[in-house]
């Protein structure tokens, strides 16, 4: 049991070599990992992580699902490749530019992360799945951490500060990509979706006092279209974590 354990937590595309490898000898000709990477990528984003398979994506690369073995060991591997692939898409602010605040770069690499998550609603379960040591990830890691040292917190409390800010952006990204789904499969725009389900809710007995009691908050909230008022909540929650980093430098 203990060394099943050991194993799993070192398990990683990434760990011993493996990402390293372009191929083995006799492999079939017109592949290569980075394309296999990019229709896998393309295929989540179309089906959801549900539905792919390696015989879903050798159909798509028009081969067998055994030659995809000649460059991956496993769907894992594979899967662990696609997510690292999209964390490339991020645009990470120049750790060399001068005089950048960093509650602007804070705000910056949290609004990318979420654009991201909206983008690939498979990102979400795997990221929760895999370690997340693909160099594109490591770079964005490495970057938040720069950031964030550079607030003025002590040591100590740089993990929680970027535990509350990305977790906080993980959750919300997710959710919205949830969102974005569900106003998919209804084959309707998202302000009419919105409108529709708050009807419902509206006039249903179990649910109307509590749309009721909400009506003011509801109208405070601003924003004439659901992207509108997605974006200004996420601001203002943002802005909410960064007022809490400062009172925390404040501290000291």
């Amino acid at each position: 049991m203990v060394r099943e354990a050991a194993r799993s937590a070192r398990a990683s595309v990434w760990l011993d070599g493996k990402a390293r490898r372009g191929g083995r000898s006799g492999q079939p000709s017109g592949l290569d990992r980075e394309r296999i990477t990019s229709v896998s990528v393309r295929l989540l984003d179309a089906e959801g992580l549900a539905k792919f398979s390696m015989r879903r994506l050798a159909g798509e690369l028009n081969v067998t699902a055994m030659s995809l073995y000649w460059y991956v060991d496993t769907k894992d591997d594979l899967l662990e490749l696609a997510l690292d692939a999209v964390y490339g898409e991020l645009r990470l602010p120049d750790p060399e530019a001068d005089g950048e605040d960093w509650r602007d770069e804070l705000r910056s690499l949290a609004t990318e992360y979420r654009v991201l998550l909206v983008r690939h609603p498979w990102l979400s379960p795997l990221a929760g799945r895999y370690l997340n040591i693909g160099p594109n990830s490591r770079a964005f890691s490495r970057r938040v951490q720069q950031v964030i040292r550079r607030s003025g917190l002590p040591a100590r409390g740089v993990t929680g500060a970027i535990s509350a800010v990305f977790q906080f952006v993980y959750g919300y990204g997710t959710i919205q990509g949830h969102f974005a789904d569900r106003v998919a499969d209804a084959g309707m725009s998202a302000d009419d979706y919105f409108r529709t389900v708050m009807s419902a809710v509206s006039e249903a007995p179990q649910t109307a006092d509590v749309v009721e009691e909400a009506k003011d908050i509801m109208a405070a909230r601003g924003g004439d279209t659901v992207e509108e008022m997605l974006d200004r909540d996420f601001a203002f929650a943002l802005d909410l974590l960064v007022a809490g980093i400062e009172a925390m430098v404040a501290r000291g």
